[in-house]
C-alpha cells in the first residue's frame, strides 16, 4: 500500500549565496519544523528523503555535506544538529532547482510504493516550487507544509499561491497534516479495496 514519503528539500547549505543573512534564521525556523514532521515519519516508519544540491562538489556524497554543515557554525549547524539524517533515511543530490531534474528521485518513489509527497525545505520559491511542479507533471500528489518552508517574506505568499491556484499542490499546515495524511490512507484503502 502506498505510504506518505517526507521529502526534505535543500536545507543543508553554506549560506554563501546572496540574501543568505535574510534567508537564514527561515531556513533554521523551518528546519525546526521539518524536524517536528521527521518525528511523526520516523514514528510510522514511512520514507525520509533528502534531496540537496551538491554544494558544486561532485566527488562526495550527502552524508558528507551535512557533516561539513554539522561543522560549520551559525545556521549551517544549527539546521544540521535539527536534521542530520538518521540510518534508515534516503538521501539524493541534485544538480539543480527541482528535486526530480537528474537524479533518481523518481526510480526511488516507485520503490517505496510513494503516496503523497509532502514537500518541505528551501527555497519555496524556487526548489520546493520546481520540485512540486516536477511531482505533478508525474501525477504525484503533494503537500507543501508553510511552516517547513523557507523564502524571502515578499516570495513566500506569491508562491504558496501559485500552487494552490495552479493545483499543483496542496498547501497544509503542520496542525492539519496529520488529517491530510489519514485522508490519503482511507481514500487508498478505498480504492486497493482495504
Amino acid at each position: 500500500m502506498a505510504v506518505p514519503v517526507l521529502l526534505i528539500i535543500d536545507l543543508f547549505s553554506r549560506f554563501d549565496f546572496p540574501d543568505a543573512d535574510r534567508l537564514a534564521p527561515m531556513a533554521v525556523t523551518a528546519a525546526t519544523n521539518v524536524a517536528q514532521i521527521r518525528k511523526t515519519f520516523d514514528d510510522q516508519g514511512w520514507p525520509v528523503v533528502y534531496a540537496n544540491d551538491n554544494f558544486g562538489d561532485w566527488k562526495c556524497g550527502f552524508r558528507d555535506l551535512a557533516q561539513e554543515c554539522l561543522d560549520t557554525p551559525g545556521p549551517p549547524h544549527a539546521i544540521a544538529e535539527l536534521l542530520f539524517p538518521g540510518p534508515d533515511h534516503y538521501s539524493i543530490l541534485k544538480p539543480k532547482h527541482s528535486a526530480f531534474l537528474s537524479t533518481p528521485l523518481q526510480i526511488l518513489l516507485e520503490k517505496l510504493d510513494a503516496g503523497p509527497l509532502v514537500l518541505t525545505g528551501m527555497a519555496l520559491d524556487s526548489c520546493v516550487l520546481a520540485t512540486a511542479i516536477d511531482a505533478n507533471s508525474r501525477e504525484m500528489r503533494s503537500v507543501v507544509v508553510e511552516e517547513a518552508t523557507a523564502a524571502l517574506p515578499e516570495r513566500k505568499a506569491a508562491s504558496l499561491l501559485v500552487l494552490k491556484e495552479s493545483g499543483v499542490a496542496t498547501i497544509s499546515t503542520i496542525s492539519s497534516l496529520a488529517l491530510l495524511l489519514s485522508e490519503a490512507d482511507l481514500n487508498a484503502a478505498q480504492t486497493t479495496g482495504g
